[in-house]
């Protein structure tokens, strides 16, 4: 929460006023005030345009409106009261059914990135460059970049053995068993450790986090294949078992160097730190 609070830069609309709260750790808006912006309405018939654009909604089928929620945000006397809020993915659709000159730069956007995403799924090599030069606008190092691309790889191939053995919604407590293994945390205690909540564990990995991460998922591929493992016991027992080869290189690179590998700080902060760069831009 602290962290989604410290980056505020990352709300859609930062640059207007737009009440905004943080709701199953995502960000969420006040439909309202969206479509205030963007109709260009009087203040009175803000909430009238609402009420008649999500009548022509459920007239098209959309889920939009039974995807809003009432959350309580903050008026302009002081109180709180419920007010229809989205998150990101249904503001952007309700603003592709707003015809106004302001809606329109948004809705080039989503079809410019709707179209960015059909030429990746055509190369996938395009999705690969532009996650690249996203890490190097981040301003993180070319050798962790390296690390992160490779690791992406490696948790495929495990995640695809999950697949072949039908237990693809099991991955977040299979993944758990190998994080607990050789970090003693799991994922979400982890992130805690780190101080974060939303954001991907593994951009706040240190190379050497994710080179024990890749191992023990490797290891994981390896002996479910060996082992022909094919339900979650199984599976939980081979995930565990080979999170553990990634503790004992834990506690050798721990004897040898005099230091945990497993740092709180996230790997950009450490770097600040250590003055190896000297601007960070998240």
């Amino acid at each position: 929460m602290k962290n989604l609070e410290k980056n505020k830069k990352i709300a859609l609309f930062e640059w207007k006023q737009i009440r905004k709260t943080i709701h199953n750790n995502e960000w969420w808006f006040s439909v309202v005030d969206v479509v205030a912006i963007l109709s260009e309405s009087l203040a009175k018939d803000h909430s009238t345009y609402w009420r008649t654009l999500k009548r022509r909604l459920k007239k098209e089928g959309s889920e939009v409106v039974t995807n809003c929620h009432k959350l309580k945000l903050e008026s302009s006397d002081g109180k709180k009261y419920a007010t229809d809020c989205a998150n990101t993915e249904w503001i952007l659709r309700i603003i592709q059914s707003i015809p106004s000159p302001k809606a329109e730069p948004f809705k080039q956007w989503l079809a410019k990135v709707g179209y960015e995403r059909i030429k990746e799924i055509e190369d996938p090599e395009i999705s690969m460059n532009r996650m690249i030069e996203t890490y190097e606008k981040k301003w993180y190092p070319k050798e962790w970049i390296d690390v992160r691309t490779r690791w992406i790889q490696v948790r495929k191939w495990l995640t695809d053995e999950w697949n072949e053995r039908w237990w693809e919604k099991w991955y977040w407590i299979l993944t758990n068993e190998i994080y607990k293994a050789y970090s003693w945390m799991t994922n979400s205690e982890w992130k805690k450790f780190k101080n974060m909540e939303k954001w991907n564990l593994r951009d706040w990995m240190t190379p050497t986090e994710l080179i024990l991460t890749m191992l023990a998922e490797q290891a994981t591929t390896d002996i479910t294949k060996a082992r022909d493992s094919k339900w979650i016991p199984e599976l939980k027992k081979a995930s565990k078992d080979w999170g553990w080869v990634a503790l004992k290189a834990r506690q050798e690179l721990i004897e040898q160097t005099w230091q945990d590998p497993i740092i709180k700080q996230n790997y950009l902060q450490n770097l600040k730190e250590n003055k190896k760069i000297w601007k960070i831009n998240i």
